[in-house]
């Protein structure tokens, strides 16, 4: 009777671990690879079978165990350049933020953020889109521009939370004044699995003195690159909620895929992702950590 018990409590967790969707750990021998597949055209193609997939795990191909192209909630954190350079232009800030929140499910949590000399946050994860939208409203600006240290305490703040864990940063211009280093947030987000999406507009302002052109951190491409996160470079404010609204897209259009790594060695691995069908292009992380 003990024995036909335990088995049925196995079948149990077994059954609500697949219907809840994988969560992948730090520690864990699976290794999880999301993947946004795009055409040609730079179109997101949904609806692709696993044959259609091989992970390259320094160089060799793995064996796939896991696959899943379901939409699967996520949890974000929408972190926004609220310094003195973006002043004339955060109406137009607020309201693409807000179609990217607007296009969240359900079962998508968040929260919204932003940084300046300071770093702050609008509270707890929350599923409520109005009270995202009128967070908002909320936030503060200043001068001048902490952008590390911000990634940096988002992707702390994401550390209790199972599941997909994504940062969405906004920034017109460089770091002025982090104490975080951008090598030691690119091995913080490395290290817990958190993609980042990376937004940067190429701006002009007053500094108080002469007319100046603003120009993203060149790191911001490489952050998002590394983490299987987008990155999108844009010259004009009226691109600005076509673009959230294309990352709320891509979120809901992530496959994910799972492998055994082929041995627990403590050393960072090369990931590489190659699509079977001529024309097709895999956006994922390129490394991980086996151990």
């Amino acid at each position: 009777m003990r024995t036909s018990t335990t088995l049925a409590l196995v079948l149990l967790a077994t059954l609500t671990a697949v219907a809840q969707g994988p969560t992948f750990r730090a520690g864990t021998q699976i290794v999880s690879v999301p993947a946004t597949v795009t055409d040609a055209q730079g179109r997101l193609v949904p609806s692709l079978d696993q044959d259609q997939f091989t992970i390259l795990d320094n160089g060799k191909p793995q064996e796939i165990t896991f696959f899943q192209n379901e939409t699967q909630p996520f949890t974000v954190i929408v972190m926004l350049d609220y310094s003195a350079s973006m002043t004339g232009s955060l109406d137009l800030l607020r309201a693409a933020s807000e179609q990217f929140l607007l296009r969240m499910l359900p079962k998508d949590k968040g929260q919204v953020g932003a940084f300046s000399d300071r770093i702050e946050f609008s509270g707890q994860f929350t599923s409520d889109r109005d009270d995202l939208i009128s967070a908002l409203k909320d936030l503060q600006y200043g001068n001048p521009t902490r952008l590390w240290d911000a990634v940096d305490q988002s992707i702390d703040m994401l550390k209790p939370v199972d599941g997909r864990r994504i940062v969405l940063v906004f920034t017109d211009g460089d770091d002025t004044y982090s104490k975080t280093g951008f090598g030691t947030v690119l091995d913080h987000a490395r290290q817990d699995e958190v993609m980042v999406y990376a937004i940067g507009l190429q701006s002009v302002y007053f500094n108080g003195q002469r007319m100046v052109r603003s120009q993203p951190d060149r790191s911001l491409r490489k952050l998002a690159e590394e983490t299987g996160g987008g990155y999108f470079e844009l010259k004009k404010t009226d691109e600005l909620a076509p673009t959230f609204t294309r990352v709320a897209q891509e979120l809901h259009s992530l496959y994910t895929l799972g492998f055994a790594p082929p041995m627990l060695d403590g050393k960072e691995h090369k990931l590489d992702m190659k699509m079977r069908q001529s024309g097709m292009t895999a956006r994922t992380r390129k490394s991980y950590v086996a151990k």
